[in-house]
């Protein structure tokens, strides 16, 4: 997705829904969120799993001053302990280690899921233990420029749908998915917009 398509998402979605529309209006546009495709970004997209953002960079930063460059062979070369001490949940750390496995063994080729539509890129990454709905689709949406992705499992969405449209608590994914049929085909793009008025509204802890 350029720059140029943002621009227009962004028209379109301000045309059809009001509430979008005002968001650009009080925060500007939406940061591009862009991450490059690979190894590094989806194991930083599973620290995020569950965590806040400055928790998860946090770990990720330190991680990449362990290994660097950041690649599967130098990262299964450290041992529990030494994830346990950079941030991994013993969890986590076992789904990294399966991650890295899989892209070096080959049974996961990265590079070859910008050739594939969405359904084979989310079956390709769900192969993997750890990855579900929200990671595939977050490493769609950020690493992929998918403009159509839309991480209904994201609790910062929800909240802020449930913000916007003065709801009585957060909607479900299934709630979200039918909201936001009447976005495609950038629900991207509304995601973004989404997650810019939450990371610039003040926040209660637990919000």
């Amino acid at each position: 997705m350029t720059a140029p398509d943002l621009t227009s998402a962004l028209a379109e979605l301000g045309r059809r829904e009001p509430a979008l529309a005002g968001i650009v209006a009080r925060f500007g546009p939406p940061p591009a969120w862009q991450r490059e495709p690979g190894f590094s970004t989806l194991l930083r997209i599973v620290l995020e799993q569950q965590v806040s953002l400055a928790s998860a960079q946090a770990a990720y930063d330190r991680l990449c001053g362990v290994v660097d460059p950041l690649t599967p062979g130098g990262f299964l070369l450290l041992d529990d302990a030494r994830l346990l001490t950079i941030g991994f949940s013993r969890q986590k750390a076992r789904y990294a280690r399966a991650l890295a496995t899989a892209v070096l063994d080959g049974s996961l080729d990265l590079g070859a899921l910008a050739g594939q539509d969405d359904e084979q890129v989310d079956a390709a990454l769900r192969t993997i233990p750890g990855i579900g709905p929200w990671t595939a689709t977050i490493y769609r949406l950020m690493a992929l420029g998918r403009p159509d992705a839309w991480p209904a499992h994201d609790i910062a969405l929800a909240q802020a749908v449930a913000e916007l449209w003065s709801l009585p608590a957060r909607p479900t994914p299934e709630q979200l998915l039918e909201m936001a049929e009447a976005w495609r085909p950038w629900r991207a793009v509304a995601a973004k917009l989404l997650w810019h008025y939450y990371l610039s509204t003040p926040r209660r802890p637990g919000r």
